[in-house]
């Protein structure tokens, strides 16, 4: 049994850690929550019944300094908790994890899937502390390969897996949504990595809603801001725990959002981003240039963006050719959560076996 620290700044990195905190517990181990405030993070773990403790109450201000100030202060928080609660190990994808965990002598798991170029500033704050960063095996760690686990899968694997996630139409079907419908996914682009990333307008957004009516489907927003007035009637009204089920049956998505093209290529549906990440991300460019799951396009070709869109509408096939490409990948790929839950578990012996015979983890399907 293990007493293990979590700590957690997105609703992604919930969904992502959720199923491997049920098994932790379920094997006996004590499992110690932290979170800060950051978007619907906290309403998620309300809605699971789970006990956690919001250490960053006040949304952090988006400079340098505020940044720098947030940061040392959930350290500070972490450490003191990890003190107390007498951790075993930690693990998270904050730089607090790591560096809270240096200065108490005791490991830490840190889980990213972002190529370190993209994250430079969160891998010097964290890679140099970590015992060890635990990404998917495309993903990019610069000099700190040697601290390097990787395993063949992506974090949105482990909850999207089928293994964990059941598309239901009834779910969808529920909120009025039949027929064919496209959903539009407006991203915030407020991360420190998105520092002048741009992504869909208003222009984009128009031509793509009358290029999807005039091909007799219907049009969905998921945003993380307030929409223009004259697109609210498009704006999706639903609980947060659905949206996946709303995107497996889309006949496509567009995005400007990295994180929601990924689970689009979990489920099987056709994707477009845009995004002048496209072309920089490891974990995208293996979903598709190997898997053909996603298509990237920067943002200084938007008449490309439209033509795919236009494409990709008239391929009927589209849908069920992303489907068989899912099909390939999830054969390649592991039960994330189970090698998870395994390697946190059996940390630091896992490590060792994994560093001396990674296909070890093909254990896990």
């Amino acid at each position: 049994m293990k007493r293990i620290l979590i700590y957690i700044g997105h609703p992604a990195q919930y969904h992502f850690i959720k199923h491997t905190i049920r098994n932790l517990r379920k094997d006996g181990n004590e499992v110690r929550i932290l979170i800060k405030t950051k978007d619907i993070l906290e309403q998620l773990l309300q809605e699971d019944v789970l006990t956690y403790k919001n250490i960053q109450e006040s949304v952090r201000k988006n400079t340098k300094w505020g940044i720098l100030s947030a940061s040392l202060k959930r350290t500070w928080a972490v450490y003191k908790e990890a003190k107390r609660f007498k951790a075993d190990i930690l693990t998270g994808t904050d730089s607090s994890i790591a560096q809270a965990a240096w200065l108490l002598r005791i490991p830490a798991i840190t889980t990213l899937e972002d190529d370190v170029e993209i994250i430079m500033n969160l891998a010097r704050l964290t890679y140099p502390f970590t015992s060890t960063i635990l990404v998917p095996t495309a993903c990019r760690v610069g000099k700190w390969e040697k601290k390097k686990i990787g395993y063949a899968g992506y974090m949105k694997l482990a909850y999207l897996h089928p293994n964990y996630f059941k598309p239901d139409r009834a779910v969808v079907e529920k909120y009025g949504i039949k027929g064919k419908y496209i959903l539009l996914r407006l991203a915030k682009l407020s991360a420190h990595h998105d520092a002048g990333i741009k992504g869909l307008n208003k222009v984009l957004v128009d031509k793509i809603i009358s290029i999807a009516e005039e091909n007799g489907y219907q049009i969905f927003i998921s945003s993380e801001t307030d929409v223009d007035e004259q697109l609210r009637k498009y704006q999706l009204q639903i609980k947060h725990t659905d949206i996946h089920h709303v995107m497996a049956f889309a006949s496509l998505l567009i995005s400007d959002s990295q994180s929601m093209s990924v689970e689009a290529a979990m489920l099987g549906t056709p994707n477009l981003r845009f995004s002048d990440f496209s072309g920089r991300i490891s974990v995208l460019e293996e979903l598709e240039s190997v898997y053909g799951l996603t298509k990237g396009v920067k943002t200084n070709e938007p008449k490309r963006l439209i033509d795919e869109v236009s494409q990709l509408l008239s391929e009927k096939s589209a849908v069920n050719d992303y489907n068989e490409n899912r099909r390939r990948m999830l054969s390649d790929k592991i039960d994330v959560t189970a090698f998870l839950t395994w390697f946190i578990e059996n940390y630091p012996e896992s490590k060792r076996i994994m560093k001396e015979n990674p296909d070890y983890q093909y254990n896990f399907r």
